[in-house]
Order: structure tokens, then C-alpha cells, then sequence
């Protein structure tokens, strides 16, 4: 019989996330079960509901984790080009590429809807909300420098993110044509699809 691994503290809850993202790219949502997460982790089958309640839990915490990363991630970049909006903009659209890019499960995941009742996990609505003002703050540093439209921040940010989210889930599907992916690197795709609503 296998030997049971040890954890420390908070080692895991982070050994469940790692083994429900593997899980759920490979049998997706009807296929996760905790007991099926427990035996990729290693652990006994009861371990995983010290931390969760159950999947749908497990999931929350796995897009609470991922959103919480991009954030990470993406305001670096903001920070580090305060001072140039354009450059700010096209560099978080980047990193957001990279990101998905990086963990391509996880990313699926967080973007899934597989999520039922969201507002019962308020820690997962405050960091999806949190990255989408973080998108809003950037749209509204170039509205400011007249490099977007004047207008409503939030649906010019959608726009910003609509594009961006779109080539992302494209890109991790297979979807664009070689021919383009030959054209021109992906950064200068990715800078191609913002020009679309740049004024300059």
C-alpha cells in the first residue's frame, strides 16, 4: 500500500489546488470528485475536506488562486510603467497573454463558468473584481493621455479585456491560423489587437 505523504502547514491545501487543476484539464468538472483529488495528492480520502467543503469549494479556490497570481502579475507591469500609458497597456496585455500562456489549466478554469453561486465565495469575487479595475485603472490612463476613446472606462475595459481574453482562449485552443502565427511574433499580434481600439 502506498505510503501516505506528510504536509506542513498550508502545503496541502496548495497540493489539492495543484492536483483539482490537473484534474479538471484532464475529466473536467464532471469527472473531479474530492476522493479523486485526494488519491492524485496522495493523501487519505478524507484530508481534502479539512480545506474544502466540497468541489465546487475546491474550484473556487483554484480561480480565487489564479486571479490572484494575474493580479500579481499584471500590476507589477502597471506599476513599472506608470508614467507610459500605451506601454502600460500593451505590457499588461502581454503579461496577461504570458499568464495564460504559463498555466493554461488554471487559466481554462478561472474563465470556465464551471463556478456555480459565485457570491457564496466572496474572496473569489473580490479578486476577479479587483483584476477588472485593474484593467479599468490602465484604460483610464490612456483615455487621460487621448490613446483610447473618450467614454465610459468600465465597457471601454471590457472592450480591452474582451479582446485580449479572446485571443488568449484562440491562442490555447489551437484556433489561429498558422499562417498568421507565421506572420508576425505573438507580442505583435497581441499589439495589433489593441491598435484596434487605440486613436493613435
Amino acid at each position: 500500500m502506498p505510503k501516505k505523504r506528510t504536509y506542513h502547514h498550508g502545503d496541502l491545501k496548495n497540493a489539492l489546488i495543484k492536483a483539482g487543476v490537473e484534474i479538471l484539464a484532464q475529466d473536467g468538472v464532471s469527472g473531479m470528485s474530492l476522493r479523486k483529488v485526494a488519491m492524485k495528492a496522495g493523501v487519505s480520502h478524507s484530508a481534502p475536506y479539512s480545506h474544502f467543503a466540497d468541489k465546487q469549494a475546491l474550484i473556487a479556490a483554484i480561480s480565487t488562486e489564479g486571479f490572484r497570481q494575474l493580479y500579481e502579475r499584471m500590476s507589477a507591469v502597471a506599476e513599472g510603467y506608470n508614467s507610459q500609458p500605451s506601454k502600460q497597456l500593451v505590457e499588461a496585455a502581454w503579461t496577461y497573454i504570458q499568464f495564460a500562456l504559463d498555466d493554461p489549466d488554471r487559466f481554462k478554469v478561472m474563465f470556465s463558468g464551471v463556478l456555480e453561486k459565485e457570491k457564496e465565495y466572496p474572496e473569489f469575487v473580490a479578486e476577479s473584481q479587483r483584476n477588472f479595475q485593474l484593467v479599468k485603472s490602465i484604460v483610464e490612463s490612456n483615455q487621460a493621455a487621448g490613446i483610447l476613446r473618450s467614454g465610459s472606462s468600465d465597457l471601454m475595459a471590457l472592450s480591452a479585456w474582451g479582446i485580449i481574453h479572446g485571443f488568449a482562449m484562440l491562442l490555447l485552443e489551437g484556433q489561429i491560423p498558422h499562417a498568421i502565427l507565421e506572420l508576425k511574433s505573438l507580442r505583435k499580434l497581441v499589439e495589433f489587437q489593441l491598435k484596434q481600439i487605440m486613436l493613435a
